[in-house]
């Protein structure tokens, strides 16, 4: 191994790492206050209250996957919850169609964002929930976790995924009657069931008792033990991907030398990664170069008519076709690996004598046992959440060492 690959690997491994610190400190004070703002999420909800999001720029990529994940849960048999991105026009939206049950989050780099601050306070007075992420003008607001705009928006994604996959325990527990609880203050077995696939989510409700105060407590080491998970899925990458995360940074570097473009996809939380990183990009601070990219999941029009006219496997293959040169590098984010629509747009870009990169999740799935990836990075887990978590970091690490090697 080179000088120059040797160091770039100790760089990657490096920068994963660094992310766990700052994890630890965070989710270790803030767990208690999240799972007291996630039970008011959900007694909103239950009031017939939406979630409203919105953000500026990388931030409104954000805004994008949290009213994803709410309006369509992964959890088998959870409710689908309302939730909208109003990002394109918060400043007018907002104001016209905000209801005093809503529930608000405001998105900002670590700079924070006035446009942002100015639609939170004013979404306060009305009575709404108000999520500064970060920012000051929240009923729950934080200081952003780190002044790295990129661990920033990691952590951020992670404290909402959070949010996301715990209101649910505050559903089946206000949904419980007080009969149901036994005399030993447990969940009988029967109710246990009733939790199917979601049961695993938040195992402190099976066996404890009625009390809401335990709950809460139990929701709070919940969002820590989440946390956590990351944080050793984090060391796995930087012990067992940092070689092939380094590869791939240099062998998508000499594309981007030779004139290539980057083609980055993905489906619902997956792509508003995929737009998030196109972003990155394209957006180069002072001195820094600018990474050629751009994201096949980023219109809606577009993806619509595919899908309506073609079909849904072939929104990103003809997208593909209309914009992959021989060069040019694919991207794939998947959790799965699975998704015909993905499996598509890479045997597609291979036949154009495209560089395939996918970021996978469980143990690659198709994508990698057909081997339809020349660079597959795969986060060595079954749970969704945790794995879109560690992959933007994954993401995030590889912009960041383009900057420091640049073409």
């Amino acid at each position: 191994m080179s000088v120059v690959a040797s160091d770039l690997r100790t760089f990657v491994a490096e920068r994963l790492i660094a992310r766990n610190e700052v994890s630890r400190e965070l989710f270790e004070r803030e767990a208690p206050r999240l799972a007291l703002a996630c039970k008011e999420m959900a007694q909103r909800f239950l009031r017939g209250g939406r979630l409203i999001a919105f953000g500026r720029g990388a931030s409104a990529t954000d805004a994008q996957h949290v009213a994803v994940e709410f309006v369509h849960p992964v959890i088998v048999g959870k409710r689908a919850l309302p939730a909208l991105d109003l990002s394109a026009s918060f400043e007018s939206s907002l104001p016209a169609i905000g209801r005093s049950d809503d529930i608000v989050m405001g998105f900002a780099p670590p700079e924070g964002d006035h446009l942002v601050d100015v639609a939170l306070s004013s979404a306060r007075a009305r009575g709404m929930q108000a999520f500064a992420l970060p920012g000051k003008r929240g009923d729950y607001a934080i200081d952003p976790p780190s002044a790295n705009v990129f661990i920033s928006q990691e952590l951020v994604e992670v404290l909402y995924h959070t949010l996301w996959e715990t209101v649910h325990v505050f559903f089946e527990h206000s949904a419980r009657p007080a009969a149901a609880i036994s005399t030993s203050g447990s969940v009988p077995k029967g109710d246990r069931e009733d939790l199917g696939a979601a049961a695993f989510l938040y195992p402190f409700l099976v066996g404890n008792t009625a009390d809401e105060s335990g709950i809460v407590a139990g929701v709070a080491q919940s969002i820590r033990g989440k946390a956590a998970q990351d944080e050793r899925l984090r060391e796995v990458s930087a012990t067992e991907q940092a070689d092939r995360i380094a590869e791939t940074v240099a062998e998508v570097q000499q594309r981007v030398r030779n004139g290539a473009t980057l083609l980055l996809f993905g489906n619902g939380g997956s792509a508003t990664d995929a737009n998030d990183w196109a972003i990155d990009c394209v957006s180069a601070g002072p001195g820094e170069s600018i990474i050629p990219a751009l994201s096949l999941s980023t219109e809606p029009a577009t993806i619509t008519a595919i899908a309506n006219d073609v079909g849904v496997d072939t929104v990103f293959l003809r997208q593909v076709i209309a914009h992959g040169r021989r060069g040019d590098v694919a991207i794939a984010i998947s959790t799965s690996g699975g998704s015909a629509n993905i499996i598509a747009a890479l045997r597609e870009a291979r036949k154009r004598g495209m560089l395939t990169v996918a970021l996978l999740g469980y143990d690659g799935g198709e994508i990698a046992r057909q081997q339809l990836a020349d660079f597959p990075i795969v986060v060595p887990c079954d749970d969704i959440p945790r794995i879109q978590e560690v992959q933007a970091s994954i993401y995030h690490v590889m912009t960041e060492a383009w900057r420091q090697w640049p073409a």
